[in-house]
């Protein structure tokens, strides 16, 4: 097994930059819960959010048309060699000419283990059904996407969250699912990374194959690209973060994080025991802090720390078109008792990693557990799930 389970592994420097994207896209997460939860305490930061956040048709539910589009890169953005030259440590790699894995999508593969040729296609989107059980829960798609510009390409999805935000609105989980996860990927007849998804019809695609894999209905969806998190951290002035597995420069314990010591906090991988997936937790436990602080008594009653953090928070969010700013905001409200301890990190169930012959290295989706994931979505009884099968120790990176 390699020591990056990366397909592909890249070069030495894209190694170092895909650490960045991988947690700006974790920090649209928190930008996007952040608003939700503050925005009973914001209705003056409307305008704001607003003036931020772009909107394209991102979702696909019954009787839209998802269209498959394979595409690697996309075009070239505006602007990249002098972005490149700039921002070398935040920027999107597509300088070269030699192909890896890790920048084209991953192959579908078919039943008989063979890669499938996949050209353009469309198909209807398919819905599942509401349960009466879960009330008025809702459900948000969260994609970390590497691209600068969503009209000019797709970019990679780096990230792939599901919030689900319970019927009382005193509870919120955030779901990752990693990456590399080895999913059937919806109008292909094949299976891939879940990722592959939206290399090859983005957003709604991508939603049409987790939504089998969860049974519930994704309401909203939400692509970020946030590259300025030490901006936000530091207008709350730094976070308190647990340390759960040391590493150099980081004991175990709780440490105060300004945004470049949180960078570099998360941007570790080889010190640590599950590689990528020890990496995601340390970034959920980084937003854990920031969550806790910007939803405190200190951030609420300060009115500029909190302008300055909305502001921060929502600069690189794209929404789907049916989420307005004043659905937001409304539920926003309903959620204002949503405190740090009320948001929970959960990882989508997996056995393990192994080496597939054509799709690479893949993280194995434990069934029986998703489908238990499943049932305590639908039934809004996410408080009552427990994960005794994803592995705890082992697969270092």
């Amino acid at each position: 097994m390699r020591d990056d389970h990366t397909p592909g592994g890249g070069t030495p420097d894209r190694r170092r930059r895909r650490p960045l994207r991988l947690f700006a896209a974790g920090i649209g997460v928190l930008a996007l819960v952040g608003v939700l939860a503050l925005g009973g305490y914001a209705f003056f930061l409307q305008r704001t959010v607003e003036g931020n956040i772009e909107r394209e048709d991102l979702n696909a539910q019954d009787d839209s048309t998802v269209t498959i589009s394979p595409d690697r890169f996309g075009s070239e953005q505006p602007e990249d060699s002098e972005a490149d030259a700039e921002d070398p440590e935040g920027s999107v790699d597509l300088e070269g000419t030699v192909e890896t894995e890790e920048e084209s999508a991953a192959p579908i593969v078919g039943e008989d283990g063979q890669a499938i040729e996949v050209g353009e296609s469309e198909f209807q989107a398919e819905t599942p059904e509401r349960p009466a059980e879960a009330g008025e829960a809702q459900n948000f798609l969260i994609i970390g996407s590497d691209s600068r510009d969503l009209s000019v390409e797709r970019g990679r999805s780096d990230v792939i969250v599901l919030m689900h935000i319970n019927d009382e609105r005193d509870r919120v989980d955030l779901i990752h699912f990693p990456r590399d996860l080895f999913v059937p990927i919806a109008g292909t007849g094949g299976s891939s990374k879940i990722n592959a998804a939206y290399s090859y019809g983005g957003a709604p695609l991508l939603v049409q194959t987790l939504q089998p894999l969860v049974d519930v209905p994704i309401d909203h969806v939400v692509v970020v690209n946030f590259q300025s998190f030490q901006a936000m951290t530091d207008a709350i002035g730094g976070v308190d973060v647990d340390v759960a597995e040391s590493s150099p420069g980081f004991p175990e314990g709780v440490m105060h994080m300004d945004g470049a010591t949180g960078l570099e906090f998360v941007r570790e991988r080889y010190a640590l025991s599950q590689g990528d997936i020890s990496r995601g937790q340390r970034q959920q436990a980084f937003i854990q802090g920031i969550m806790t602080k910007a939803l405190s008594r200190e951030t609420l009653t300060n009115p500029a720390r909190l302008a300055s953090f909305v502001d921060a928070a929502t600069t690189n969010l794209t929404v789907d078109a049916d989420l307005q700013v004043g659905d937001m905001r409304d539920l926003g409200f309903q959620m204002r008792g949503v405190r740090g301890d009320d948001i929970h990190f959960e990882t989508a169930p997996w056995t393990g990693i192994a080496n597939h012959p054509v799709a690479g290295s893949i993280v194995v989706m434990a069934d029986d557990q998703m489908a238990d994931l499943s049932e305590h979505l639908r039934n809004d009884t996410m408080e009552d799930y427990t994960d005794p099968v994803s592995p705890r120790s082992g697969f270092g990176g």
